[in-house]
């Protein structure tokens, strides 16, 4: 008889801290530690296993390709969960969902530059980087701050949603896709309708949802996303790529007026074996709001190699101060900037 099953699976996923678990029909689970996938016994999972979790999940096994949906265990853990075939056969990737909201302090981030972002009344705040490395806990943190400093009505619109928030200063309405609303465009342009003072958007990823964020700033409302970009100069070239050609004018000024700043993240592997968490960004205003309304991409990279700006900061001064404190080996601060002689020569203090 078998002793596996997906309670079991998540059981020792929540344990061994795993952030990813990997299923598929008549193989062995697998688990990310740490940024490192390890096998999870010997049994493999079996087509019973993974119809019961599509089913639960709301896949039809008949007919779905791909799915996105989320999941609760029965130890009251969430996973964003991502049902899809491979080679014919049923299988799944589940993100483990941290559902403690960790204080801004804590996670190694510009708390000044973000608490006084949290504080405006109106604008664009973009957080981004690649999937996995901590977006949506740095945008949580911010809420929640929020939460214990400032008396707002807080609109999210998620896939899934994460974390969930308690009502303190600030009164949350949370809102899926999917299963509240059915696309980030549609429930971000009902949120205006909801008297929010705060929307928090899951992501930027078409026109619709990108044209709506930057009108509802322009509108008088704080607006926080996310997006998958590496750099905060390809942030605003992959923002104002989402516009078609005949309103690509309407949105490159429009992001130059009401952007208030872009943080971007990453995740690099710690000498102790955790991960360390390095950041670029800027704040908007003066010769910089310029910059986004020209194009000119090469100016705010040159802003931020000078590293002459208290509210700017490169990978590469980041990097270099992982570095020098002893948090990460040298040869991974030298990966994360992609540059490794402009790595050494900036650990030399070369400029």
């Amino acid at each position: 008889m078998s002793s596996i099953s997906i309670d079991t699976i998540l059981d020792a996923a929540d344990a061994h801290q795993a952030s990813d678990v990997f299923l598929q029909e008549d193989e062995i689970p697998r688990l990310k530690i740490r940024e490192q996938i390890v096998l999870l016994g010997d049994e493999p999972v079996t087509l019973q296993h993974l119809t019961g979790l599509w089913q639960v999940c709301g896949g039809k096994v008949e007919s779905d390709m791909d799915r996105d949906s989320g999941l609760i265990s029965h130890t009251h853990v969430r996973f964003r969960v991502n049902l899809h075939r491979s080679m014919g056969r049923l299988a799944a990737v589940l993100r483990r969902i941290k559902t403690e909201i960790p204080p801004l302090p804590t996670l190694g981030l510009p708390v000044n530059l973000l608490t006084r972002w949290a504080q405006r009344s109106f604008g664009l705040v973009l957080i981004t980087g690649p999937t996995g490395t901590g977006k949506s806990t740095t945008i949580a943190s911010m809420l929640h701050w929020m939460n214990m400093n400032l008396a707002r009505h807080i609109v999210t619109i998620e896939d899934p949603v994460e974390y969930i928030f308690e009502n303190q200063q600030c009164h949350f309405t949370q809102r899926e896709v999917g299963r509240d609303t059915t696309s980030f465009a549609h429930g971000l342009r009902s949120a205006l309708r909801q008297a929010p003072d705060v929307i928090f958007v899951g992501e930027i990823r078409d026109y619709e949802t990108a044209l709506i964020a930057l009108q509802a700033a322009e509108t008088g409302h704080l607006v926080l996303a996310t997006m998958h970009s590496e750099r905060v100069a390809d942030t605003m070239e992959r923002f104002t790529h989402l516009f078609p050609d005949d309103k690509l004018n309407q949105g490159v000024h429009l992001l130059a007026d009401q952007m208030l700043g872009v943080m971007c993240q990453r995740l690099v592997p710690k000498k102790d074996g955790g991960l360390q968490l390095l950041v670029e960004h800027i704040e908007n205003g003066g010769a910089m709001r310029e910059w986004i309304r020209k194009r000119e991409a090469f100016q705010i990279k040159e802003h931020l190699a000078k590293g002459n700006d208290p509210n700017a900061q490169s990978f590469l001064k980041a990097a270099v101060e992982a570095c020098r404190s002893g948090k990460i080996e040298e040869s991974v601060a030298a990966q994360a900037t992609s540059n490794e002689a402009e790595f050494k020569r900036a650990m030399r203090g070369v400029q």
